[in-house]
């Protein structure tokens, strides 16, 4: 095996078919992934490989009901997971987060709604400055309204297995979400936070 560094690029040349044949069984592998070059205090290089590169260099991970990947979809609130919270069963996060805009008959009707399906329900329906919930008024877009959706969160991934491990898939990569038009009621920064927190509590030790 013939090697040529050139311009910061090590590249790796086989000088007969059995190199050529293992070469290119060994980076089908490794395309993508991340090299270090570990210390060598002799006249030789070791390249220690660090893995692909989005979990090396611990990319962010946007989490959005429109992402390409069914795992992250499990993720965000739109995903149909169902859960039960202080006796109430709802079909989503989204169904709970938008009920909390009504009351009654109502809330209960939207609680049984699919994520998509509820964000239009809840749309017909602006804020008021507080919601009630368990006979209390919480100011909208506070750390006690924020408390809610971490606890609706905490249910569906306590209670949704397929959920649970997709969370804990993204290993420590960041998560975000970022959307085209960001909540004034839950930031996305607020709402990657609730996720990542989770993450950590749910890791086996």
């Amino acid at each position: 095996m013939r090697t040529i560094l050139k311009a910061g690029t090590l590249i790796l040349v086989p000088e007969n078919e059995a190199e050529a044949a293992e070469l290119d069984a060994w980076k089908q592998d490794q395309t993508g992934h991340v090299f270090l070059v570990a210390r060598n205090d002799g006249s030789g290089l070791t390249l220690r490989d660090l893995g692909a590169h989005e979990e090396a260099c611990r990319e962010p991970i946007n989490v959005t009901s429109m992402s390409p990947d069914p795992q992250i979809k499990l993720i965000s609130n739109f995903a149909p997971t169902p859960f039960e919270l202080d006796g109430q069963s709802y079909a989503s996060v989204e169904a709970f987060w938008q009920g909390l805009k009504f009351d009654g008959l109502e809330r209960r009707e939207v609680a049984r709604l699919a994520g998509g399906t509820a964000r239009q329900k809840g749309e017909t329906k602006g804020y008021g400055p507080t919601v009630r919930y368990q006979g209390e008024s919480i100011p909208v877009g506070t750390w006690a309204h924020w408390a809610l959706m971490e606890r609706a969160c905490r249910a569906k991934f306590t209670q949704n297995a397929d959920a649970q491990s997709a969370l804990l898939a993204t290993g420590t990569r960041p998560l975000t979400h970022r959307v085209r038009h960001d909540s004034r009621t839950i930031p996305g920064t607020i709402m990657a936070e609730i996720w990542m927190k989770l993450r950590a509590q749910l890791r086996p030790c």
